[in-house]
């Protein structure tokens, strides 16, 4: 039985909302006016896209109809840098085949002198296990290469939903895993070689986090088996294929080494607002009260007795909560998932050290945040709030837009007010000048 699905992510990782994005979601009109990091991965009207195929139907789009091949993200010269030269550990790498997925131990070792770290990989192991038919998964790409990390940063703006990104390098002529569904959407972009995929109706309708499709396993493996394909192609270099959680598929190497990059997106859902209005149930002291002494839990005719009672008590407080409450949670829960673009410390604290009128900055691409107005002035960021004087309202708006700005030019301020406020977003990372 295939153990580990071919989209899978990697562990515990975290949710989040994207940058320059507030509360919206995908499709009605939510979708920003550039979306290039989108348009890499479907083709056709890409509002046609939100309204017609997101989350509810898949999508195959070929290379002749988009803007370029992925060779600029990534290659299989990218692949043997990654395992040979750039110190990779687990768990960045898994390896498997037909299903089963191989111990670190098999292709790990320690690092050598200096470094007295274990589990390194070891690329003389990998090749043999390669060599020999196994699937190589290289995961969170989005962390681990650079231009992936960019390409995530801009793709979580365009669609509105975090975004991870892992590579699978198979053999010819092999299979990593058999049919199963995934609880993310994906964009299969494929990088060389040829891959077939086989796609079919969900047995599980948008399945949450906590409900793999091993809980459907005689589901899966009947309908794949029995129905007949949604999608049935042979996708190569520059191809891209969407697949919405809960769509069975599976997917063969055919004859030479195939690479594609599996760009998972994190749906956030409403149920993701019923969890939190359920923890802002805690906040009612009534429902906090001890159960009675003896009380058992498992006995239907005793929660009979008192499930009325807690059921009204609940429901007043989801019908009196406040939004403003609810996105409170929601911006701890979600904001720091995706991290914000890199930044280089040293550059960063030269400009620092270097600021005057005249510097150009901008938001730091990736991070989440959001300005209230009032006195003071409210930044919310992912992990914190700052607050600022109500003169500075229309600056510190406009330094958060995502567009350039430069010192000198700012509303409402003088040149050495205009130098006090970008310093402090300088420092607080919000911002990052821009070359000149």
């Amino acid at each position: 039985m295939n153990t580990v699905p071919e989209t899978g992510p990697l562990p515990d990782e975290p949710m989040s909302l994207p940058a320059g994005r507030d509360s919206s979601t995908f499709g009605h009109g939510a979708l920003p006016a550039e979306r290039p990091a989108l348009r890499r991965c479907v083709a056709g009207d890409l509002d046609e896209f939100a309204n017609s195929y997101w989350g509810s139907r898949a999508r195959l789009s070929r290379g002749s109809e988009l803007p370029a091949p992925y060779d600029d993200l990534f290659s299989l010269e990218a692949v043997d840098e990654l395992l040979s030269r750039r110190g990779l550990r687990t768990p960045f790498l898994r390896i498997a085949k037909n299903g089963s997925v191989v111990g670190d131990g098999q292709f790990t070792g320690p690092a050598g002198a200096g470094a007295e770290i274990s589990d390194q990989v070891r690329d003389d192991k990998v090749a043999a296990l390669f060599a020999s038919g196994h699937t190589v998964v290289l995961q969170a790409l989005h962390r681990t290469w650079p231009a992936l990390v960019d390409f995530a940063t801009q793709l979580s703006a365009d669609a509105g939903h975090p975004v991870q990104i892992n590579a699978y390098i198979t053999p010819a002529e092999s299979q990593g895993f058999s049919a199963h569904y995934d609880v993310h959407d994906v964009f299969v972009l494929q990088v060389a070689g040829e891959k077939h995929w086989t796609v079919h109706e969900p047995v599980h309708v948008d399945p949450l986090r906590n409900q793999p499709w091993t809980d459907h396993a005689q589901a899966v493996a009947a309908a794949a088996r029995d129905k007949t394909p949604v999608i049935d192609e042979v996708l190569r270099p520059g191809d891209a294929l969407y697949v919405p959680r809960g769509f069975l598929h599976s997917a063969k190497a055919l004859g030479g080494v195939s690479a594609h990059l599996t760009v998972g997106l994190h749906t956030l859902t409403r149920y993701l607002l019923v969890q939190e209005l359920a923890a802002l149930a805690a906040n009612q002291a009534s429902l906090r009260t001890a159960l009675p002494l003896g009380f058992d839990p498992g006995d239907p005719e005793q929660l009979a007795e008192i499930l009325p009672e807690v059921a009204q008590l609940f429901a007043q407080e989801i019908q009196s909560a406040s939004p403003d409450a609810l996105a409170a949670r929601l911006r701890r829960r979600t904001w720091s998932g995706n991290r914000p673009a890199p930044l280089p410390p040293l550059a960063h604290a030269a400009a620092i050290a270097s600021l005057a009128v005249g510097t150009t900055v901008r938001l730091r691409p990736g991070l989440r945040c959001r300005v209230v107005p009032g006195d003071p002035v409210v930044l919310q960021l992912p992990d914190r709030t700052i607050t600022f004087p109500p003169s500075t309202a229309a600056a510190v708006t406009e330094l958060t837009s995502g567009i350039d700005c430069k010192v000198g030019d700012l509303p409402d301020l003088d040149d050495a007010d205009q130098l006090v406020l970008v310093r402090r977003l300088l420092t607080e990372a919000v911002v990052v000048a821009t070359p000149s």
